[in-house]
């Protein structure tokens, strides 16, 4: 079904549709051209084709009140008619596309040259056969077989490409396989609430079909597409089609057309659904999409063309995202995370690096080999340039040209993304056992550099098993349930209507599945806490619901973050009107004059009263941690009928009926999990819209706070108050004096915990730049946890916005798995960490052999083939069996590494230096003492097809056993004394180096001339094999060497500060900007930022996405880290010198800057573009511009 094309897709509903058309007198394009209109336009429709909405359901076959009867029949017949609710992914690469894009790899295809050439030359014998005059090639060493074997190196270095390529592919296509399943995952966990034949399910949303009746509430994303039917104050938030932020107020009446990709904001109710999957505003834009993408595919290969070699894959994401390709900046505006990762950005800037130091050093070995090669023959030899001698003399420059390509080989870490791949991918495996489900690849190793983890309570903290344990009813305070005969009746009464009715219907305590367990609890927790409180006092809140249906409810006002209370008026059978609230203690008695006293009367409640309440009643329930609510009524006369939407007056002058203490315990695990994230430099602040006292308490009995201790719990307004300055603006220093204490943050509202991790992220108050998570639950807390470097989102309680806009999903909704979280991302850095520690050793040894080798003996000491196989198919390996090392608890005794810690420690440089010592005096004596040590023929200055001799043979074989031996070492970056410890963990480490020391005796013993190898003796291998191992001796050694003592290694492990700050910088301008949205619509939840309709439509319904993994594959969708340097983006910020845009010195005294920070801040939509994650490079070099306040980008800006 995912295969078929969208048109055929077409063509077949519509000959299904003439078979069904008689099934239902209603079609599919009757249907879709219903749900292309909207507003009053749609209802005009409705009742002129239907008569209402009843009439539309009498036609689809279905009924408003009792769903489809949900027969299989019937609902496969309805799959016939109207499609299913699946959109068909796109395509996944095929493996031959893959392999094709591996090929692209510049060195690889400089190599592919080069053998070509070669292989093309062996063939070619020169006339005459006379060559005696052309210098060089008569040392008589060769004979006739040897010439014939010319071609084997030529063909050797073809085959290990192949094998790179090949590695390299299915390396891509396992990733993209597991990243489709990820996301199939993710869409399976989508359930969406429908009723069927009377009963209300739970189903998933790819089994929804056209007619179904579902249930939308408060955070929903909706499924489908559907006509509003029956509900209250529902409110939806649209910009993901229309990019208006505005939320639109949907009834029945005047705008009934609810659109799939769109999130509920507020409220609750029922809607039909009218079209489904390909049919649906989602389904449509995707095929438009489609269509656009095939255009886009021819666009870039014709841009991709004039590239020229570097013809890098840089359109995953666009693909994805369906940009346009000349319009950069949108492409930009898609990236999802606010900047790229820490580690990508260094692993890019080391790359980078490497790269450049190999490019010289090649194109100076070749030089040199050329010139040395050039000045004996002619000018020493003074042989003239005979033209039978051309070919030879070809011959010879392209072995040097090989020679020069294998030093550039070499000195580029070509395991690098391999190994950052394996390890990301390996974790975001692991993880999902730990209940962590990844949503963006990267998110997993910036977890590992967090220093701070804004939590939500309810939940997260606590086991989100809401029971009422105190109770103030009628003037008594009771610390357990009371006896319901204890209670006046009338208050009881009144109560348990409070509590029935003045709660969304799909809120539930149903029987415990086991017995003995504990009642189940379905909807929202506290209403269940509520109605479970019910149930106590012996009475059934289901007879009071079936007396007043839904539909009879006569006005709603639902939950949201800003009333923090719930209303909802029913009309009495004398014809008055009667109103129930319930919400937070304090905001509700505020708004009560009266109270029922003992005998169930209202009295007076005077604010003294009110004053007294809190003090003997709320504030000791509080203090036990205890959730306070207050449950109230009030009786409206039947003429005048009050006017509904002033809700000011409607909801006050109460009359208080209750005051319920709520507890929420906290879960066992998580006091000993936030002690390892104390102990890991990870602060944890509790953020809430509990009441303070209960705040206070519950952080207590988790360890966020001992007392004794210095730290700040406050709630939202006095948080606001001393963060906004006199005009009412938000001060960056003022949120510097709160937060470095700032523990517990209570009755907080969404906008507050946007601006804390705001603040917290944009401080300058410490050295390094803070990195938060943040989890979160709710519609209202998405834009905190996009704001936020890691949004955590709840996968049980968690709201479907709440998933859209978070990195990582909590499948348990437990905290302590955001502690494994830490534990692999930490992981991550180390392992890569390893591989470079080993990858660099292996490089430099390699590159200064090959380079000293070439200029004093003019022949590489290992050639092409040799170095092909240490460096491809070693590394490869390395990569896999480093990166695969499991986490340790010992991961979270230290601080966090931070931003600006360079990815190469001064341990690691120590190590990385001490190994190269001990590898290349080993080498160079080997090279140049060796034949008398072994007592063989020397190989140095070897003619040109000279058999493979022992000499060279030990060299190559001693330099692959040192490097396995340096792999054992590489495991230890801190320099821990035991390279052993936990080796039996990771059995395919074990395997990888049993493996590659058996490949290595198959090589030498058997490589001949391919490998350029002569079989060894015993005794040789054995001395190899000593050699090898004096590494682990030599490691001890480096091991005792105090890192502190050595000054040097300072400059070697600096890699990254130098563009950290004006990228920081650029950062600060995009946050301002994040700021000014918030302030000019302050409550209303805009967080798209897409530049035109579909983009941001794409990102909305990424839900559906099948190409999760596209954007998932930031760390890594370069095809190698060559391309690096030779891609476009990246030449810009290559051709200038590498000097920090804004020195570190500057930064106080620059006026400048200061102003540019506190800039009026603008809504400015695009200013992601300098979010992108990999074209950060270039924007660096563009900050330079788009920073000064007077430049035109930044004028156009704020104009905006």
């Amino acid at each position: 079904m995912g295969d078929m094309s969208n048109s055929d897709f077409y063509s077949k509903n519509q000959r299904n549709e003439t078979n069904h058309a008689a099934d239902f007198s209603c079609t599919l394009m009757e249907l879709r051209s219903l749900m292309e209109m909207r507003g009053s336009e749609a209802v005009v429709k409705i009742n002129e084709c239907y008569g209402d909405t009843d009439g539309l359901c009498r036609r689809l076959q279905t009924s408003p009140t009792e769903g489809l009867p949900g027969t299989v029949a019937d609902l496969e017949k309805r799959r016939q008619t109207f499609g299913k609710n699946f959109i068909p992914p796109k395509k996944p690469k095929t493996f031959l596309q893959l392999v094709w894009e591996a090929l692209q790899d510049v060195t690889l295809i400089i190599l592919e040259i080069a053998a070509i050439i070669s292989l093309g030359l062996s063939f070619y014998r020169p006339p005459g056969g006379e060559t005696e005059g052309c210098g060089g090639t008569a040392s008589g060493a060769e004979d006739e077989g040897e010439a014939e074997a010319g071609w084997i190196e030529g063909a050797a270095i073809l085959l290990s490409v192949v094998c790179v390529v090949l590695v390299t592919a299915f390396n891509d296509w396992s990733k993209e396989k597991q990243f489709r399943g990820l996301q199939s995952r993710i869409e399976q966990e989508q359930k969406f609430t429908v009723v069927r034949g009377s009963q209300v399910i739970q189903i998933p949303v790819s089994e929804m079909v056209v007619g179904d009746i579902a249930q939308v509430k408060y955070g929903d994303l909706l499924p489908t597409d559907g006509i509003f039917i029956q509900g209250n104050d529902l409110k939806i938030d649209e910009s993901s089609l229309t990019g208006e932020s505005d939320q639109v107020r949907k009834s029945v009446d005047k705008d009934p057309m609810l659109l799939s990709g769109t999130h509920v904001m507020e409220g609750s109710g029922r809607m039909l659904v009218t079209a489904v999957g390909v049919n649906s505003q989602t389904g449509i834009i995707f095929t438009l999409l489609g269509a656009s993408e095939a255009e886009d595919e021819k666009k870039d290969k014709k841009a991709k063309q004039q590239d020229g070699a570097a013809a890098m894959e840089m359109q995953p994401l666009k693909s994805a995202e369906g940009g346009d390709g000349d319009d950069k900046d949108k492409k930009k505006s898609n990236h999802h995370k606010k900047e790229k990762s820490v580690l990508q950005g260094k692993l890019t800037k080391l790359a980078v690096q490497i790269g450049k130091a190999g490019l010289v050093m090649s194109a100076i070995t070749v030089i040199i080999l050329v010139l040395y090669f050039a000045i004996e023959t002619f000018v020493v030899n003074k042989r003239p340039w005979l033209p039978e001698c051309t070919p030879i003399y070809i011959q010879y420059f392209v072995k040097f040209f090989i020679i020069g390509v294998t030093v550039l080989v070499v000195a580029v870490p070509e395991g690098l993304p391999l190994a950052v791949t394996i390890s990301l991918a390996y974790s975001v495996k692991k993880m999902m056992k730990d209940n962590n489900l990844v949503r963006h690849l990267d998110a997993c190793e910036t977890m590992g550099n967090a220093t701070a983890i804004c939590s939500d309570k309810t939940g997260t903290l606590t086991t989100n098993r809401m029971t009422v344990v105190q109770a103030f009813v009628g003037d008594a305070h009771y610390k357990e349930i009371p006896d319901p005969d204890s209670l006046p009746a009338k208050t009881l009464d009144v109560l348990v209507h409070a509590i029935g009715l003045n709660s969304a219907y799909t809120s539930k305590v149903l029987p415990a599945d086991k017995d003995g367990g504990l009642p189940r609890q379905v909807g929202n927790k506290t209403e269940c806490g509520l109605l479970g409180f019910v149930l106590d006092l012996k009475r059934d809140y289901q007879v009071v619901r079936n007396q007043i249906p839904e539909e009879k409810l006569y006005k709603v006002y639902t939950f949201n973050s800003v009333r923090k209370s719930m209303s909802t008026v029913v009309k009495l059978d004398d014809g008055s009107f009667r109103m129930y609230s319930k919400g937070a203690s304090e905001i509700i008695l505020k708004k009560c004059s009266r109270i029922l006293n003992e005998a169930g009367e209202p009295r007076i409640f005077r604010p003294r009263d009110r004053d007294d309440m809190v003090k003997s009643v709320i504030e000791p329930m509080a203090c036990d941690g205890l959730r306070t609510i207050c449950i109230a009524y009030r009786d409206f006369p039947m003429s005048p009928e009050p006017d509904w939407d002033n809700e000011n007056d409607i909801v006050t002058d109460l009359t208080c009926i209750a005051v319920v203490g709520i507890e929420d315990p906290v879960r066992p695990e998580v006091p000993e999990a936030i002690r390892k994230c104390q102990r890991a430099g990870i602060t944890v602040r509790m953020v809430t819209g509990d009441n303070i006292n209960t705040a206070r308490a519950i952080a207590i009995k988790c360890g966020i706070i001992h007392p004794g201790e210095d730290f700040l719990c406050i709630d939202g307004k006095e948080f606001n108050r001393r963060i906004h300055n006199e005009k009412g603006e938000v001060e960056q220093e003022r949120i510097d004096k709160i937060w470095p204490k700032l523990r517990v943050l209570a009755r907080s509202s969404p906008t507050d915990k946007h601006t804390l991790v705001k603040g917290i992220i944009d401080s300058t108050q410490v050295e390094q730049r803070q990195v938060v998570a943040v989890t979160g639950d709710g519609t209202n807390d998405g834009p905190a946890l996009k704001k936020a470097d890691v949004g955590f989102a709840m996968g049980i309680a968690g709201t479907d916005v709440a998933k859209e806009a978070s990195d990582i999903i909590l499948t348990d909704d437990n905290f302590s798995s955001i502690v494994k979280a830490v534990m692999w991302g930490r992981n991550v850095y180390d392992s890569i960490s390893k591989f470079l520690q080993f990858q660099l050793t292996v490089n430099v040894v390699a590159v200064i052999v090959a380079f000293t080798g070439a200029c004093i003996t003019q022949d590489s000491p290992l050639k092409a083939v040799q170095m092909l196989w240490v460096n491809l198919i070693m590394d490869t390996f390395a990569s896999l069996a480093l990166a695969t090392e499991p986490p340790t608890e010992s991961l979270l005794l230290r601080k966090p590494y931070g931003r600006n810690k360079p990815l190469i420690s001064q341990t690691m440089t120590k190590n990385i230096l001490g190994h190269a010592v001990y590898q290349l005096t080993l080498i160079f004596t080997l090279l140049f003492a060796g034949e008398n040590i072994f007592n063989i023929d020397s190989g140095r200055n070897a003619p040109l097809h000279s058999p493979p001799s022992e000499h060279y043979t030990i060299i190559f074989n001693t330099f692959v056993m040192m490097q396995l031996f340096n792999e054992i070492n590489a495991r230890k970056i801190h320099g821990e004394r035991n390279v052993f410890a936990g080796i039996y963990r990771n059995p395919i480490f074990c395997a990888i180096v049993l493996g590659t020391f058996a490949i290595q005796i198959v090589i030498v013993q058997f490589g001949g001339k391919p490998f350029s190898c002569a079989p060894l003796q015993l005794d040789q291998w054995m001395w190899c094999i000593f050699l090898g191992i004096g590494e682990l001796v030599w490691g001890q050694v480096i091991a005792s060497i105090p890192t502190n003592r050595l000054k040097f290694l300072k400059a070697a492990g600096r890699l990254t500060q130098k563009e950290e700050i004006p990228e920081e910088d650029l950062n600060d301008d995009v946050e301002e900007i994040d700021h000014a949205e918030r302030e000019l619509r302050r409550g209303q939840i805009l967080w798209f930022r897409g530049l035109n309709r579909i983009q941001t439509q794409i990102r909305v319904v990424k839900a559906f996405r099948s190409s999760l993994y596209e954007g998932l594959e930031k760390p890594d969708s370069r095809s190698s880290i060559h391309n690096f340097m030779t891609h476009p983006e990246f030449k810009i910020e290559d051709s200038q010198p590498h000097i920090p845009l804004i020195d570190d010195t500057d930064l106080e005294e620059d006026p400048a800057l200061k102003q540019n920070s506190s800039q009026p801040p603008s809504p400015n939509k695009n200013n992601n573009a300098i979010d992108s994650g990999i074209n950060l490079t270039t924007d660096t070099s563009k900050s330079a511009t788009s920073s000064s306040p007077g430049s035109p980008i930044h004028s156009l800006e704020t104009s905006l």
